[in-house]
């Protein structure tokens, strides 16, 4: 890992994301260093859907070069739901699957709008995302699949839903 420059941090660390910030700026400054790889989303979930992206990565500025990534699960499941099955289950199924395929789009390079902050810029290449690989988008973020959702987001919903009916 040290000869490909990662960048490592301790995500329960808040000290670590401004650490990480800086040195994501200072790699991206130095044009002889290649691009960093970074999966903003944070989490996999079940290949119909695109969640909240993290939006640390948008703010360091540069140029963001979006690939939407969508596993075709004809052959082998390459999605693995915690909640279901043990680490050792799932790797015994990857490991026993005829093969495991995805599809690969190399989007346009998005760069940050002047007008545009983090959030914003990181939703709207979510959304290019998602529409090139047919998933829908969801708002939310990809941890409330190991947590409790907050009553606040879930009365937010039910309001929402009263609306529509």
């Amino acid at each position: 890992m040290q000869t490909s420059q990662h960048v490592l941090f301790e995500r329960s660390e808040m000290e670590d994301r401004h650490l990480v910030r800086k040195k994501i700026r200072e790699h991206i400054a130095d044009k002889a260093k290649l691009p960093i790889l970074i999966f903003p989303e944070g989490t996999c979930i079940n290949n119909t859907s695109v969640m909240m992206f993290k939006k640390g990565s948008f703010e360091v500025g540069g140029t963001i070069h979006p690939v939407a990534i969508k596993y075709d699960p004809r052959f082998g499941d390459a999605f693995w739901n915690s909640t279901k099955y043990s680490v050792m289950t799932y790797g015994f199924n990857v490991l026993t699957s005829w093969a495991i395929v995805c599809n690969v789009w190399y989007l346009p390079p998005m760069v940050k709008e002047e007008e545009e902050d983090a959030v914003h810029f990181a939703n709207r290449v979510k959304a290019v995302i998602a529409a090139r690989g047919g998933m829908s988008v969801l708002p939310w973020d990809g941890g409330l699949k190991r947590k409790k959702v907050k009553e606040s987001f879930k009365e937010e919903q039910q309001k929402k839903y009263c609306q529509i009916v």
